[in-house]
């Protein structure tokens, strides 16, 4: 059994690498609060949630697979949370009743452990089978659909009714009927278990035949020996006897035990994905902030337009609700933002890189509405702190993390620059930014880049390129900050007097 409710033909595979610039990613967009706040403070749902972000998808139609589901997750969560606990129930049993016993060498312990187990397990398949009869019709994805309709074709009332007697004959509550040969040095060789004759006379029935059997029968049906009570060799020997004949079954009844358990590992680890995102629906939902389910376009096409667009992760940290931007850049491959200091300029970028993320691993984005090509690969080139560890400058090591980034990144890759190249003088850093910037279109990357110089922008402002748009921090005539972004061309000054005012000046 497969759930499939990652992709439509495999499993997620929750060991999976993630790219090497994910130390980047996560610093430079605050992906550790989004993990968090999807975790709700459960560590595997933080896991799963980071595989999963981290991991972007570049087929159209594993993003929509994805994102179907997730619409009827948000449609039924209770149910979707009941399965999900399901799932971690059937695992969690595992090391609550049979942890100390997995791993015995004796057939007999291997037996009797995995016929507990395997009951315990098909009572977790039923709960997930009445679900799937009583609630299917109320999910409509390709992904839940065929799930449903495995668990209603492979657990079938028959097929679950007859595991029930299977396991209650594997007890052997009548002893164990088993055949043998004679080997070598007539040694036994070639134990097979035997499955024993009905019994379906009645407990009375069968005790009144055996009294009949005793009084009328000329000989004994079989031989027979009996083991003294305290012939304990005698004993070991029988039970080691008993052990060969059960051995085969013991180790196969272990395996479909093991089978049915990585069935509820898989769909534990699918469904956390989709809890993670219900958690963080309704986190955002009682702020009252905006999602929608974007609209994903080729790799190769430049698609970028979105309405009410916010940061995320900012929302996630505030109690009032956050400023969204409207932005029309479609057929653009260079976003270049400038304009007033502490305008929202660092948090309209952030907000473009983790609604990318969202919606390439089939989540909602954060946004009334959000429209933008796929990209093959994400990459953050952001200013650092001083590091007093450094061993070399703070250009060199800007440069050294750019040098990275083009070993690994390819065509219709992003990238996110925020006021980079600024650690040397105006004129140095626009020229080096410039020509990394040209470089980079030419190999048909996306570029979104935050900066304060002006002659790197205004030179490529100057060249009224098709492919570029110039976007601005918007500033009110009293020098206050609305934190929305807006067309505009790049100006001379970032306006840092109005910063200084607002810290240092006191009106008398």
């Amino acid at each position: 059994m497969k759930a499939f409710l990652m992709y439509r033909d495999h499993d997620f595979d929750l060991q999976q690498e993630l790219p090497l610039n994910e130390p980047e990613l996560t610093q430079d967009l605050e992906l550790n609060r989004l993990f968090n706040a999807m975790a709700l403070g459960d560590k595997f749902l933080f896991e799963v949630a980071r595989k999963t972000v981290l991991s972007s998808l570049s087929d159209l139609d594993t993003i929509v697979y994805r994102q179907n589901i997730l619409e009827d997750c948000l449609k039924n969560s209770s149910i979707v949370k009941n399965i999900y606990d399901i799932a971690v129930e059937s695992i969690e049993s595992k090391k609550k009743h049979f942890y100390w016993f997995f791993g015995s060498r004796y057939p007999s312990s291997i037996l009797s452990t995995s016929v507990g187990m395997m009951q315990l397990l098909v009572g977790f398949l039923k709960k997930l089978k009445n679900i799937a009869a009583e609630q299917a019709d109320k999910f409509e994805s390709a992904g839940f659909t065929r799930f449903f309709a495995m668990l209603n074709k492979e657990l079938s009332d028959e097929y679950l009714a007859g595991v029930q007697d299977h396991l209650r004959e594997l007890k052997f509550r009548n002893g164990v009927l088993m055949s043998a040969e004679l080997g070598r040095g007539n040694k036994g060789a070639n134990y097979v278990l035997r499955k024993p004759q009905d019994q379906k006379q009645s407990w009375l029935e069968r005790i009144f035949a055996s009294w009949l059997e005793r009084i009328f029968a000329k000989k004994t049906p079989a031989f027979t020996f009996r083991i003294a009570d305290r012939d304990q060799i005698g004993a070991r020997a029988l039970s080691e006897l008993r052990g060969k004949g059960i051995n085969l079954v013991a180790n196969a009844l272990a395996q479909s035990a093991d089978h049915i358990l990585s069935f509820f590992n898989l769909l534990r680890t699918e469904m956390a994905f989709y809890v993670g995102c219900l958690n963080l629906h309704d986190h955002l939902a009682k702020k009252g902030e905006p999602t929608c389910f974007p609209q994903p376009v080729a790799p190769g096409e430049r698609r970028e337009r979105f309405n009410g667009l916010y940061d995320v992760c900012l929302a996630l940290s505030l109690k009032q609700r956050v400023v969204g931007n409207d932005v029309d850049a479609d057929d653009k491959d260079l976003v270049i933002i400038t304009g007033a200091n502490q305008g929202g300029k660092s948090t309209f970028l952030r907000s473009k890189g983790l609604a990318q993320l969202m919606m390439q691993c089939g989540m909602f984005a954060p946004a009334e509405s959000f429209c933008a090509n796929i990209c093959d690969g994400l990459f953050t080139h952001y200013k650092r702190e001083e590091d007093v560890t450094m061993s070399s400058g703070k250009l060199d090591e800007e440069l050294s993390r750019m040098n990275d980034i083009v070993d690994n990144v390819r065509a219709n890759s992003m990238l996110l620059f925020n006021e980079s190249f600024a650690a040397t003088n105006e004129r140095e850093g626009s020229e080096i930014a410039g020509q990394i910037i040209s470089a980079l279109l030419e190999k048909r990357i996306k570029i979104f880049f935050v900066t304060h110089q002006f002659e790197f922008a205004h030179g490529f402002y100057d060249k009224k390129m098709e492919n570029a748009i110039f976007l601005r921090a918007e500033r009110q005539a009293d020098g206050g900050r609305t934190f929305k972004i807006i067309n505009g061309a790049p100006l001379e000054t970032s306006y840092g007097k109005d910063l200084y005012n607002s810290i240092f000046r006191t009106d008398n």
